[in-house]
């Protein structure tokens, strides 16, 4: 149980800084961002958490606030998935979660 919290927290944190890298970089490139192929590497290993927030939104999410709220939920679900990882290490021992 705590191996796959783990692993879910783990792809969790890297779909966050995907697209925190993402944004970063965007901001500092401009508009010529897509020529960019850094930017262009983050951006299509971002795009499954960002496919993701567009299936679960549908068109309630303006497409300028689709990466706003990708960071929000994946947050939100870093924040459960590391309190489940606790509760697991507390009720199994701490010596399972080293």
């Amino acid at each position: 149980m705590v191996t796959a919290l783990v692993i879910v927290k783990a792809l969790i944190e890297l779909a966050l800084m995907f697209i925190l890298g993402r944004a970063a970089l965007g901001l500092l490139i401009g508009r010529r961002r897509t020529q960019n192929v850094f930017w262009q590497i983050l951006d299509i290993a971002a795009r499954p958490a960002l496919w993701l927030t567009r299936a679960i939104s549908l068109k309630w999410v303006p497409q300028r606030y689709l990466t706003v709220t990708t960071l929000a939920w994946l947050l939100l679900a870093w924040l459960a998935v590391l309190k489940l990882k606790i509760e697991a290490c507390l009720s199994h021992g701490l010596g399972s979660c080293q």
